[in-house]
């Protein structure tokens, strides 16, 4: 069956170090020259989206794993001086100014629309946004993209507090079908059939006072993340949707550290991407 990608768009699911799953399905659609016009990403998967966005094939795989293993970038000790769990500085100034050099160029001269979504603390909305001129803009959409509650400080995006768009919107189909695309392919960092098993529980009111409507939707997280994969699976089972996702359940967490772990897991999701790619394009 045959498949025109020039009608349909591409979704990118997050979950933090998970996504080295998604960096290995990007690029073998890089090795098969497999576009979309229209790309939606969160949290880590809009971070990998960059790089399929500026054609720099592997360069989300270095982030993800070389440079884990060489500077060891997650962990407590950022707290003191960042105020994050992750080495911000490290991710969102040198690696791409410096490591490996982003090439906003190429990103900001290809014909798709990328969108990165991030969560407004003040409404408690999801937002999806796009940069097609200023690189500052661009990768601070990114950094409140991935700015993870509770353990990232808040990143402001055009003056406004935002974080982690997953706290909202995991797995925004439902965006690129509202966008004009019918027909996705779904990147997924769960295997089918898994579901939080994570109670929801009401935010304190001393956590994030200020934004009341933020801590109404991390209360309801789980479920409507749930919602969302019992959504996904209905539409998969219909013929509506791609999904390209782990075959077995995932051993990598949200912050894992482990480098063989991590690189295991790249090389499922190339592989899984070439498994489902072959079966609708028949590929080899």
């Amino acid at each position: 069956m045959e498949l025109d990608f020039s009608n349909m768009g591409l979704v990118l699911e997050g979950g933090g170090m998970r996504g080295v799953f998604t960096c290995g399905v990007l690029d073998y659609f890089m090795d098969h020259h497999i576009e979309f016009p229209y790309i939606v990403g969160v949290s880590a998967g809009a971070c990998n989206g960059l790089s399929y966005m500026s054609r720099q094939r592997g360069r989300a795989k270095f982030s993800n794993v070389d440079m884990m293993d060489k500077y060891h970038y997650i962990g407590l000790k950022y707290f003191f001086n960042q105020h994050s769990i992750l080495d911000q500085r490290l991710l969102y100034e040198l690696f791409p100014d410096e490591i490996l050099p982003f090439d906003y160029s190429a990103c900001f001269n290809n014909p798709a629309h990328f969108e990165m979504v991030t969560t407004n603390c003040v409404t408690g909305r999801a937002c999806y946004l796009e940069e097609r001129q200023d690189r500052y803009r661009l990768i601070a959409i990114a950094k409140a993209s991935s700015s993870l509650p509770y353990v990232c400080p808040i990143t402001y995006v055009d003056g406004r507090p935002m974080l982690d768009g997953g706290i909202v919107d995991s797995i925004p189909v439902e965006r690129a079908i509202e966008k004009g695309y019918k027909k996705n392919v779904v990147v997924l960092t769960r295997n089918r059939g898994y579901r939080k098993n994570e109670k929801d529980i009401r935010v304190p009111r001393f956590i994030y006072r200020r934004y009341p409507r933020l801590r109404l939707v991390l209360s309801r997280r789980c479920q409507v993340y749930n919602q969302q994969l019992e959504m996904i699976e209905k539409m998969e089972d219909a013929g509506d949707v791609i999904i390209i996702r782990p075959e077995k359940p995932v051993v990598v967490n949200r912050i894992e550290k482990d480098v063989k772990k991590l690189e295991a897991l790249y090389n499922e999701g190339y592989v899984c991407a070439g498994q489902v790619m072959s079966r609708y394009l028949n590929l080899e």
